[in-house]
């Protein structure tokens, strides 16, 4: 097996492809099928550093893997009561967000985001959904809702 390396854009066009023709299956209701796309990549290299529940913790953690790989050169996050604004800089997918506003179709899906949401319900056992992600100046805004703790029977 060779060490060569797969180009970007040939590698985001076909992740593209693959979330269009998803969307042109199930619109809207695609974005609820996407969530936990970046589950394996979470495991690998984020879990193992998510020592406690302390959202602080958890968004530091994300913000450097997510720097030190290179998938992007800078996330900050900004909460607002139950809500989290998150800006993403100079993403390597931002060329697919970009292809789908330029399709006309609402980017519908983030590993950056999916990422920060499985942390959050896996160690602080809260729902999370990303409710809407926007391109502007070569970052991607995202808006999460942090919903109620889950109700236990105890």
């Amino acid at each position: 097996m060779s060490a060569k390396s797969l180009p970007l854009d040939y590698a985001n066009n076909v992740m593209y492809e693959m979330e269009k023709a998803f969307y042109d299956e199930r619109g809207k209701g695609a974005r609820f099928r996407m969530t936990t796309v970046g589950r394996g990549f979470y495991k690998e290299n984020l879990l193992p550093l998510l020592k406690d529940a302390d959202i602080d913790n958890i968004l530091a953690a994300i913000k450097t893997v997510l720097e030190e790989k290179g998938i992007v050169t800078n996330v900050s996050f900004e909460k607002e009561d139950r809500l989290f604004k998150i800006k993403v800089e100079n993403c390597i997918h931002l060329a697919i967000e970009k292809q789908m506003v330029a399709n006309n179709i609402e980017p519908f899906t983030c590993i950056p985001a999916n990422l920060i949401v499985l942390a959050i319900e896996e160690k602080l056992d809260i729902p999370v959904e990303l409710a809407e992600i926007k391109v502007e100046d070569g970052a991607c805004q995202l808006l999460l809702i942090l919903f109620e703790k889950r109700p236990t029977l105890e």
